[in-house]
């Protein structure tokens, strides 16, 4: 392949082709990884004060280049409010790890004893010499950093690959790093679809991607050829349970944003939602205001709620699981239908009634903001529905008895549940979870042992010079 090989890029407003984005071949992704990985004993020997100092330039650089990252973001996903919500989270993830890496990386007791007589041990943190990072195209920037972060803070280096779908972030990123020289030496993206990717796993000592099952699978089994561990972020078919005691217009106004916001093109978003028989009635009369409220961002950009629909593809699954909705008997009582404005499609806010298990939006990641609603006659139902699915990433539960709430909660398959909110899971960084069924695989992303994905445990184990009593006897 040609150095300058390139691939069409389609922008989610005009529906035109208006970007050309790079392709790394294969030999390219290699010599980044050979350049990463010379450099990544120096990142390693700055110490942990040094590259904490790197990434607080990082940050700095990162704040000066937001308007040139805006506009990209922008661009590539069609939408404003969110691209602002991203950004500030990236910072805020650096101010996170800027604070609390010094304990969680504190050094280790030089020795210490064990059970076996006259050895000692010393406990060492030894990272990956280079992390791979495969992100996906609805938080382009962000899911590029959540992993790329905290790996650079343990000592490795960071190799990423974002989004075909949305790559003309790129640049302006590229240019803060580069504003770091320090961190210009260990941190690279290389960009291209499906077998730059490959490349990647190829190349790198553990894997972290952000995407579909589908794609989640491929790069679990090719990461298990390279002999190398994955840490995969997949999809959800997020339940939300609304008790018969809830504060409904919390929940309605909760579950409306959650399911609609990113025009519901996010992992957390809510997608089904199983609400107690007795206030089914009054709490779809709630949820249907909040959600009919919700305009597009069309013609202006920083207007209304929701963008397009970002990936053409999403438009087909958006489209099939309506048309199959309302051929098994469903209605839709905000919305029902996928609209061109400009060249672009956006996806109605869409609440649907008379639905059932059967239902490919029932069972399948909608991607979009397709929100089915159905009535459940007591908890014990409730349960039974919200766990009758492959995915398991997270769900809400709304009731005021909260002991109540959270013995259901406990009860729920996924990762993470929100207790009177809904998908808290992206914005609470705390909170250590992981993925539950095909929602994905490897260690938390959240809380304090994301970090130990990115380093192995090393145990010297030290003899006093005495001779051991397990040593053949002398000659």
């Amino acid at each position: 392949m040609s150095d300058k090989a390139t691939l069409e890029v389609r922008n989610p407003r005009s529906g035109e082709i208006d970007y050309r984005m790079r392709v790394h071949s294969g030999e390219q992704v290699a010599r980044a990884a050979r350049r990463l990985r010379a450099a990544q004993p120096g990142w390693l020997a700055r110490g942990l004060d040094g590259r904490l100092a790197a990434l607080r330039q990082f940050a700095a650089a990162l704040e000066e280049a937001r308007a040139p990252l805006l506009d990209s973001l922008s661009r590539d996903t069609g939408r404003w409010t969110e691209s602002v919500i991203e950004i500030d989270a990236v910072a805020g993830i650096l101010r996170r790890w800027l604070a609390e890496a010094p304990a969680l990386l504190a050094p280790l007791p030089a020795r210490a004893s064990t059970q076996v007589a006259k050895i000692a041990i010393r406990q060492l943190q030894t990272p990956y010499p280079l992390t791979g990072v495969i992100s996906p195209w609805n938080f382009p920037l962000l899911l590029s950093l959540i992993d790329a972060i905290p790996a650079l803070v343990a000592g490795s280096a960071v190799l990423i690959k974002p989004s075909e779908v949305t790559p003309r972030f790129v640049p302006a990123l590229e240019a803060a790093i580069a504003r770091v020289p320090a961190l210009a030496d260990v941190l690279q993206l290389v960009t291209g679809a499906g077998p730059t990717g490959q490349a990647l796993v190829r190349e790198v000592d553990v894997v972290c991607f952000t995407g579909s099952v589908a794609t989640g699978r491929k790069v679990g089994v090719l990461a298990a050829e390279c002999f190398i561990p994955a840490h995969l972020e997949l999809g959800g078919k997020d339940p939300a349970i609304v008790c018969a005691d809830a504060d409904l217009a919390l929940a309605a106004r909760a579950i409306a944003w959650a399911s609609m916001v990113n025009a519901g093109q996010s992992c957390m978003s809510i997608e089904r939602c199983y609400v107690a028989r007795e206030v089914h009635a009054p709490f779809l009369e709630l949820l249907c205001r909040e959600v009919a409220a919700l305009r597009p961002n069309w013609p202006d950009i920083r207007s209304g709620q929701l963008g397009p629909v970002i990936a053409p593809a999403q438009v087909a699954v958006l489209e099939a699981q309506l048309a199959d909705a309302y051929a098994g008997g469903a209605r839709a009582l905000t919305g029902g239908a996928l609209e061109r404005h400009g060249g672009g499609t956006w996806c109605q806010p869409t609440v649907l009634d008379g639905v059932d298990e059967s239902m490919l939006v029932m069972r399948e990641e909608s991607f979009g903001p397709l929100l089915p609603v159905m009535a459940f006659d007591d908890e014990e139902q409730a349960l039974a529905l919200a766990n009758d699915s492959r995915y398991g990433l997270s769900a809400c539960v709304f009731a005021r008895d909260r002991a109540r709430a959270e013995a259901l909660a406990a009860r729920l398959e996924v990762g993470a549940v929100s207790i009177n909110d809904a998908s808290l899971t992206g914005l609470v960084q705390d909170a250590e979870k992981q993925s539950f069924k095909l929602s994905g695989l490897g260690g938390s992303r959240m809380g304090r042992a994301s970090l130990a994905r990115f380093y192995r445990q090393q145990a010297l184990l030290i003899g006093d010079g005495a001779p051991s009593p397990w040593w053949f006897a002398p000659a």
